[in-house]
């Protein structure tokens, strides 16, 4: 069975994501000053997100 053409684009991960990874919502505290070494990992605050 042949993979679909949609699913073969160069690129794909590129494009914009609702969803951040952890370590990306934390670098992104990093930037804004929210988050300190040694604050828990877990019960991250939201962070918007846009491209």
């Amino acid at each position: 069975m042949s993979v679909d053409r949609s699913l073969k684009v160069k690129g794909a991960l590129r494009r914009h994501r609702n969803v951040l990874s952890r370590e990306e919502r934390i670098k992104v505290l990093k930037t804004e000053e929210r988050w300190e070494d040694g604050d828990k990992v877990t019960g991250l605050p939201k962070v918007a997100h846009r491209k």
